[in-house]
């Protein structure tokens, strides 16, 4: 099944079905995302039935799908939390960087501001290119209500949703936040989102061991960047889940995202951000020559099936200045 949120003037938007081609939606019950997730095994069987009737083409009300009418999935939520799942990617950035990495024999996560998640389709506003403005594409799941201590069963079992997901970086502010051990704010504004959520029988034989079997296609400006392997996770989902739930329960509506996909092989499959770029040049030449982001660049992330169909929808958005506020 494959839901969106589409803008209907109010926070959380109004939910929908959208078709496996992405070509068709119909309005669904209950009005929003995150009250499917309270009320989810209850909202289930009736929005299969919708979706099943939607590719038979048997729904009255359907409409023509838009991406640019798509707020996030979940415009707002309770939480998100974002993992470093890729091991390969932090080897190469504590390679070129001749720094400790951290990285260990459980994953590295992080919990971000949620209230505010932004569509496929909006200009992302930052104050200045001088903070270094960097994408990072990953792959993320929204849950539903998780217990403290979960089972590896009750892990997998809480997956509710597969997401695409871009999780702006501020390269420059990142290092001095660090380096206080609270983690960071400023450095990480708020994160973009693809346009359909699906649940994770549509990736049939793609789906192994909560990893997404699939590339990730990352290009900038037209250009292709890299299409690293979502399924060279080093920790699967669920064992992110069962890492964070060790100490307590995390309610419906909680996104978790992967973390930068990487093989930590640019020069062979490109690469999901920006920074392991740079950090891949440092290495081979010293020097890093790929620069950050400027006002103007797009951005567009997709993941493809074996059929060559988008499964998500893309995010494509453009970097943009945000308005000077007066005195």
């Amino acid at each position: 099944m494959k839901l969106a949120t589409l803008s209907d003037g109010s926070r959380d938007g109004r939910l929908v079905v959208v078709s496996r081609d992405l070509t068709l939606a119909a309005l669904a019950e209950p009005r929003t995302l995150q009250n499917a997730l309270d009320a989810w095994d209850e909202a289930l069987p009736a929005l299969n039935d919708l979706y099943r009737r939607l590719n038979h083409r048997e729904v009255a009300g359907a409409f023509a799908f838009e991406t640019s009418h798509c707020l996030a999935p979940l415009p707002r939520a309770y939480q998100w939390l974002d993992a470093s799942a890729f091991l390969a990617h932090g080897e190469l950035m504590a390679k070129a960087f001749r720094i400790n990495n951290p990285q260990g024999a459980t994953p590295l996560v992080y919990q971000g501001a949620s209230d505010r998640m932004l569509g496929p389709a909006q200009d992302v506003p930052f104050p200045s290119v001088e903070h270094g403005i960097d994408f990072e594409g990953e792959f993320g799941v929204i849950l539903g209500d998780v217990p403290m201590m979960a089972t590896a069963e009750e892990a997998q079992k809480a997956i509710r949703l597969l997401v695409l997901i871009n999780d702006w970086s501020l390269r420059t502010l990142a290092p001095s936040e660090m380096k206080t051990g609270f983690g960071w704010i400023a450095a990480k504004p708020a994160t973009s989102f693809g346009p359909v959520a699906v649940t994770p029988d549509e990736l049939g034989d793609r789906w192994v061991d909560g990893r997404i079997h699939l590339p990730l296609h990352v290009s900038l400006n037209g250009r292709r960047f890299g299409e690293p392997f979502g399924g060279a996770m080093d920790f699967g989902f669920p064992d992110i889940i069962r890492h964070v739930t060790a100490t307590r329960a995390l309610g419906a509506g909680t996104i978790l995202g992967s973390g930068t996909v990487s093989e930590g092989d640019p020069d062979r499959v490109g690469s999901a951000c920006i920074a392991e770029r740079r950090g891949f040049e440092i290495i081979q030449s010293n020097a890093a020559t790929t620069d950050f982001l400027s006002f103007g660049d797009t951005v567009r992330i997709e993941a493809l099936g074996q059929d060559g169909q988008s499964i998500f929808g893309a995010i494509d958005q453009t970097v943009v200045r945000n308005p000077v506020r007066p005195d």
